[in-house]
């Protein structure tokens, strides 16, 4: 699946919603293959923050101070994350370790590039 997958997730209808940190939604993005991220604005814990997700897998979330930064890493982040869908096995898959251990090492590795 191309990288470039990412579509409005719900076709936009969240934007300008408030979102999982109770900021203002102004992105979200969802891939069809199972992960979805969030730009959020005014959250009480800070000006922007990005909520992310690999469905059945993990969730992370960062804060930033400065919008062009949460713009920044907000694609690079949807970029990682599709890089790491390349890997999640299929469900009938699931139950072979080496697949599942592949997916870990590349979140493990999602969670240090992107504190």
């Amino acid at each position: 699946m191309e990288r470039s997958a990412w579509y409005p997730f719900d076709q936009g209808s969240t934007i300008g919603q408030s979102g999982s940190e109770d900021g203002v939604i102004v992105r979200d993005d969802e891939h069809p293959v199972g992960a979805r991220i969030t730009l959020e604005r005014n959250a009480p814990t800070a000006p922007f923050t990005i909520t992310c997700g690999i469905y059945g897998w993990m969730v992370h979330t960062r804060f930033f101070r400065a919008e062009a930064e949460s713009d920044a890493e907000y694609e690079s982040m949807r970029d990682a994350l599709a890089s790491i869908l390349d890997v999640v096995p299929e469900v009938s898959e699931v139950e072979e370790d080496e697949k599942v251990n592949r997916v870990d090492q590349a979140i493990t590795a999602f969670f240090e590039r992107f504190p």
